[in-house]
């Protein structure tokens, strides 16, 4: 690997990046619906000589053949906008009302097809094969689970695989790593709350189901603050609470919904148990009854630390030691990563995004995110990197 080269023809593709970043930015797709930018995935994929292949919904996989046997590294990068209406005032802002980028998957899609550019012209050098993973539907119910699950990490079987993250909390041209634990596991919440109806004027007849929902809200807070070590990490959020059609009624049924969101597998399952206790304590207490449905999110994403000491010194060979750096704790956001990292080892890393420029500093999902585009060239350039380091090892 000849960190000059691979800056030099970064750069020139980091530049046709940008206007793939500008079109996908204008008209964002929301998850399961990225016809569009799937389409021009494909078509840059099929132009450079992968082979492409559309293993479910709307996924991408591009393949690309060594001129030698060897070992495949897949790099990934996911495509889905949110539910956010725009305020950047942009020229390139979206097209579509409601519909944003507002957490860089735009910035991730173009950098990977900049790779792509890099990764094609050294086809004949590399040992083995290149793997891209462009998925839909990160921030929804997941794409990468129903990407593996159609066989995209395998034939050829992926041995390692990386993806990369924006962040505003990184100044545009660095980059960050963290070893092990990096994201939270999640695990979504529906607790349908039955009680009994009466007058309001008579609520020793009934069963109040918005009181009962009101104290399970209060006991599933003190899951965190009295269960859980301070040592460790964890978040409830009740992000919605319904119940009850009348002031002068008491309410027969509440629902509540909400999140889970915990560090490692033991943690998980010790949340998961807490939260039951306390809805059925609260049940006990009221005379109300519930029901629960606590459906498994993300994994987390947990890396693999060989794989992180790999990707750091590709990082600081390529782009200087000043510009790498070390995150210090996990982030209690979800990824789903990490259903990649339980098929092969590898890593998750942060690309800094913020600069002088408005909005750079923005955190994600702001409708005025705006992530200074100058960070395509290290994005591309260290995914570029990564892949020819691995596959010459």
């Amino acid at each position: 690997m000849n960190p000059d080269v691979i800056l030099t023809e970064a750069r020139a593709a980091a530049e046709q990046a940008a206007l793939l970043r500008r079109t996908i930015h204008a008209h964002p797709e929301r998850g399961n619906c990225e016809i569009e930018t799937a389409a021009l995935a494909a078509r840059t994929l099929e132009r450079l000589g992968f082979e492409v292949s559309r293993p479910v919904g709307t996924a991408v996989v591009g393949l690309l053949r060594g001129g030698s046997p060897g070992k495949t590294v897949a790099l990934r990068a996911d495509m889905d906008a949110l539910p956010v209406e725009e305020a950047t005032g942009l020229p390139c802002a979206s097209r579509v009302p409601g519909v944003m980028h507002a957490c860089g998957h735009d910035m991730h899609t173009a950098g990977l097809l900049g790779a792509a550019m890099v990764l094609a012209d050294h086809r004949e050098a590399l040992h083995g094969c290149v793997k891209l993973l462009f998925q839909p539907d990160e921030e929804g119910d997941g794409g990468a689970r129903r990407m593996i699950d159609a066989g995209c990490m395998e034939n050829p079987h992926v041995d390692a695989v990386f993806g990369a993250h924006v962040t505003p909390d990184l100044p545009a041209g660095s980059v960050g790593f963290r070893y092990g634990k990096a994201y939270a596991a999640s695990d979504m919440f529906t607790v349908r709350v039955l009680g009994r109806g009466c007058h309001g004027a008579s609520p020793h007849e009934g069963v109040d189901a918005v009181a009962a929902g009101a104290q399970m809200v209060c006991a599933l807070q003190s899951i965190v603050s009295r269960r859980v070590a301070p040592t460790d990490a964890a978040v409830v959020t009740v992000g919605a609470f319904h119940g009850g059609d009348a002031g002068n009624v008491i309410a027969e049924t509440a629902e509540l919904k909400g999140i889970l969101r915990t560090l490692g597998p033991e943690s998980r399952a010790n949340v998961r148990r807490w939260f039951r206790e306390a809805v059925e304590g609260v049940c006990a207490a009221t005379g109300a009854r519930a029901e629960i449905e606590l459906r498994e999110s993300y994994p987390g994403v947990v890396n693999d630390d060989p794989s992180v000491d790999f990707a750091r010194d590709v990082a600081a060979r390529l782009l200087g030691r000043d510009r790498v750096s070390v995150i210090g704790a996990p982030t209690m956001g979800t990824e789903d990563f990490g259903e990649f990292l339980r098929v092969a080892p590898g890593c998750f890393w942060h690309l800094g995004v913020r600069s002088d420029a408005p909005g750079s500093g923005e955190p994600l999902h702001s409708p005025r995110f705006t992530p200074d585009e100058a960070a395509l060239l290290p994005l591309v350039a260290l995914h570029s990197a990564i892949a020819m380091a691995y596959l010459s090892r």
